[in-house]
């Protein structure tokens, strides 16, 4: 084949030689290391000395939704329970907008600054619903997110109220088992989530803001009856003299609930969280409620129905799980929801039908 460029009259010309072609894979590319998989034991050692990444690896696994992972994750955590129960667990909520996350921070420095070690959770199992921020909560906690002292965590943002909070259960006894001796379980505004809460925590604080109108209105009767303290936040400038009426009102209203089983009356407090005024009176409050649990025996009474309740509360869980993931369930679900949808047989009828088929009763 004659080429052009070797006609006679371009015998003068050269062609110049072209660049060397980099190779398509940066030369500086390191292959990325696997992360190393971690026995049981190694996972129970990194955490008791308080390795962080280990235990962040090891509340991944509680998390995860993986058999494997489960089997590795109960095993840990089973290793880990004579190590915990050494912390105060306290249960924050409030309406959005209350300050949660400022209030936590404040507080939150306020025991790192002692030299107290805190592990922060959330929990929220409709997250993607209600737009809750709990990945925000990390980003906005500047400077308790830097401390070597404080563990932040956000929880699963899906999952049944059940699942998640179960998870949150067994990341307390991570944390503890880690040295943590204080632990913060927000849970992101007022609703569901509160009573799971609850269940998990020793002392149960009620975040209120003012100026939002009729306070009492805005929450719930069984949210404040479960509340161990009621604080006013935003208290400051302008706002102070509203913070103190609420404060009456609200010292009036749980005069007419029922007194507490641990003989504890709840206390109405004002703070400016994002000031860091009255956070060390706050926390004054919280020691004092655990001295006077501690004595009267009532902490630990708490601490033994939780467990209980915990029990049953898994059993429930993993039986509803069994049910809708047995595969003879998947390929007839479906079906008995249509017959119900068309008035075929009623609802009660297909449940039991079902759950005959289940325990093999037919």
């Amino acid at each position: 084949m004659n080429h052009i460029e070797n006609e006679n009259e371009y015998k003068g010309l050269t062609v110049n030689q072209g660049i060397i072609q980099p190779p398509s894979v940066n030369p500086y590319f390191k292959k990325r290391v696997k992360k190393h998989d971690f026995s049981v034991a190694e996972y129970v050692e990194g955490i008791a000395k308080g390795n962080i990444s280990i235990l962040s690896q090891a509340v991944t696994l509680v998390e995860s939704t993986n058999p494997d992972h489960y089997k590795t994750a109960q095993a840990i955590i089973e290793k880990c329970l004579p190590l915990s129960g050494k912390s105060t667990r306290i249960g924050i909520t409030g309406v959005p907008g209350a300050g949660k996350s400022t209030f936590i921070e404040a507080l939150g420095m306020h025991l790192v600054n002692k030299g107290e070690k805190l592990a922060v959770l959330a929990i929220d199992p409709s997250s993607g619903l209600s737009k809750g921020s709990i990945l925000g909560d990390k980003t906005r906690m500047e400077e308790l997110s830097v401390s070597d002292k404080a563990f932040i965590r956000p929880s699963p943002s899906a999952g049944s109220l059940g699942g998640v909070a179960r998870k949150t259960r067994e990341t307390i006894v991570l944390c503890e088992a880690a040295g943590y001796n204080n632990i913060f379980i927000e849970t992101v505004g007022v609703g569901q989530s509160e009573t799971a809460v609850h269940s998990m925590v020793d002392f149960f604080l009620l975040i209120q803001i003012t100026g939002a109108g009729d306070e009492l209105q805005g929450i719930k009767r069984g949210i404040m009856e479960m509340a161990d303290s009621i604080i006013i936040n935003k208290a400051e400038g302008n706002n102070l003299e509203r913070a103190k009426l609420a404060q009456a009102q609200f010292k009036n209203a749980l005069h007419l609930f029922p007194a507490h089983e641990s003989g504890w009356t709840p206390e109405v407090l004002l703070c400016s969280a994002f000031h860091k005024v009255g956070i060390p009176e706050i926390w004054d409050m919280i020691d004092r409620y655990v001295k006077h649990c501690k004595g009267n025996g009532y902490f630990d009474i708490k601490r033994r129905r939780q467990t209980q309740y915990w029990m049953t509360e898994t059993i429930d869980e993993t039986l509803k799980n069994s049910f809708y993931q047995n595969p003879t369930i998947e390929a007839m679900l479906e079906e008995y929801k249509k017959k119900v949808v068309n008035d075929e047989i009623s609802s009660f009828v297909a449940a039991h039908n079902l759950l005959d088929v289940y325990f093999n009763k037919k």
